[in-house]
């Protein structure tokens, strides 16, 4: 009984602790750039949908915004057909943007909307094209239909979020040719956050968060400034899969987000430790102090 009387205090002590941190984010757009493992393994994909049904019902507003690499390589091999990359990017000729277009709004952008509406009606998904949510060009001709970002419309979001429900954003983007761009899933999660006026933009991944060297499990770096995240981008240190991660935080932490969060998707519930308690997970970036609340 004792025993059982203390895994109950626990429990009391872990909610009282988040209550501030509910208080703050109350009525808040939290955009959650979702990938990695979290997103293909179907229990840590549930785990994270039990988060974000969670966060709506405290209060918090999330947007979901994924990709979805490996599927789309995995199609395109079974279909025979060539998977390369230049430059971290995807080459997608118009057969290729096909495919993607399949397996993003299709097959992926649906497993998530359905995995959020086992706990109800709630999840909503969309693709980067429908409304001109996202607008796009060419980030080169070698790279074909990979796009980068020009606008974003954050309409039919808004319109989602005020009927109560949660979009679950694809990255297709719409080209003014009338076609449709593959873009990279972390630089649409930091500029939806950005054009939303976001509380914090959430990247879960497969690792901790970022390492000063991750040869070097103790040299995680949990928290620092927009200023250090810009040096270390130009200082041409950063892995390739942390590049648009970090670009990503900062360019939404520029325009007004008051943090970025780098997790590890594959910790059951790193997005409730995260967002609801003192000690956090992960790494952190938030704007300079003389900008914002460090």
């Amino acid at each position: 009984m004792v025993k059982d009387m203390g895994l109950l205090l626990e429990k009391a002590a872990t909610l009282t602790e988040s209550l501030p941190w509910i208080k703050s984010t109350w009525g808040k757009v939290v955009v959650i750039k979702y990938g990695g493992a979290a997103m293909t393994d179907p229990v840590l994909r549930e785990s994270v949908a039990d988060d974000i049904v969670l966060m709506k019902y405290v209060g918090i507003n999330p947007v979901i915004v994924h990709g979805g690499g490996p599927d789309i390589s995995d199609f395109m091999e079974r279909l025979g057909m060539k998977v390369e990359f230049l430059d971290g990017l995807r080459v997608t000729d118009d057969a290729a943007m096909e495919v993607v277009k399949m397996v993003l709004v299709g097959k992926v952008n649906k497993e998530l909307v359905a995995s959020i509406n086992t706990h109800g009606r709630l999840a909503v998904g969309v693709s980067g094209d429908d409304g001109n949510l996202i607008m796009a060009r060419a980030v080169s001709e070698r790279l074909g239909r990979a796009g980068e970002v020009t606008a974003i419309d954050t309409t039919v979001l808004v319109n989602l979020i005020e009927d109560g429900f949660i979009p679950v954003v694809a990255t297709v983007g719409a080209g003014d040719d009338g076609g449709s761009f593959n873009i990279n899933a972390d630089s649409v999660a930091g500029e939806i956050a950005a054009a939303m006026g976001a509380e914090k933009v959430i990247f879960l991944t497969d690792v901790d968060g970022l390492y000063g060297d991750f040869a070097d499990k103790s040299s995680l770096i949990s928290a620092l400034t927009l200023t250090q995240a810009e040096e270390l981008i130009a200082s041409d240190t950063l892995s390739t899969g942390m590049i648009p991660k970090i670009g990503a935080c900062a360019l939404a932490l520029r325009a007004g987000v008051s943090r970025a969060h780098i997790l590890n998707g594959t910790v059951p519930h790193s997005l409730l430790l995260e967002v609801y308690t003192d000690a956090g997970v992960g790494t952190m970036i938030t704007a300079d102090p003389t900008g914002a609340e460090a």
